[in-house]
């Protein structure tokens, strides 16, 4: 195996399709364009491994809440033998706004708790992380009601286009890496 990636979010109906699950809705559609079956339940995730191009991949969604994702990726990370920096976050950020991605090698958790327990979990803040930009709440409402809340119809589109764009950058990660892909696809600032 040589990539985990890891689309973050709620599981269950009352969640799905919100904005905090934005991450899993990319996982799902990578594995919809890649033939990968997310059918198998494994280590707390619901699973699936195929191959894009010459490399080797599994997909994963927690069963887990998002707060918790690390009980799913480190157990999967160590059945895998993968070090950290296999393994790829993907989940929603209320800093980027809606449609905007943004790559990252590592960092710290930066107040986001499923960013704590995977750091927590895979022993190290040495992974990379997809962020996807969902935008921040509207005047009077609250973060958590924004987060759980799903994408306005007007927004559709640019959801859409967030998921399809978002699913080019992990094809572009798997064949080049994610320092290059960082290159290609962040901001001037980001790339460094």
């Amino acid at each position: 195996m040589d990539w985990l990636i890891l689309g973050l979010g709620n599981p269950g109906p009352r969640y799905a399709h919100t904005r905090h699950n934005i991450g899993r809705d990319l996982v799902e559609a990578a594995g919809a364009r890649w033939g990968v079956a997310l059918s198998t339940a494994r280590f707390n995730a619901r699973i699936g491994t195929g191959h894009v191009g010459a490399t080797q991949v599994c997909l994963g969604l927690p069963l887990t809440y998002m707060n918790l994702s690390g009980e799913a990726a480190g157990p999967l990370a160590r059945f895998y033998k993968l070090l950290p920096a296999q393994v790829l976050a993907v989940y929603d950020e209320m800093d980027l706004p809606l449609g905007g991605l943004r790559l990252r090698a590592g960092g710290s958790a930066g107040g986001h708790n499923g960013m704590k327990s995977l750091i927590q979990h895979l022993g190290s803040q040495d992974f990379p992380r997809l962020r996807l930009g969902i935008g921040r709440p509207p005047a009077g409402w609250d973060a958590a009601d924004h987060v759980l809340a799903r994408f306005a119809p007007a927004e559709a589109e640019d959801q859409r286009i967030m998921i399809e764009r978002g699913v080019d950058l992990l094809e572009d990660l798997l064949r080049t890496g994610v320092a290059a892909t960082m290159n290609r696809w962040n901001g001037p600032r980001d790339a460094a």
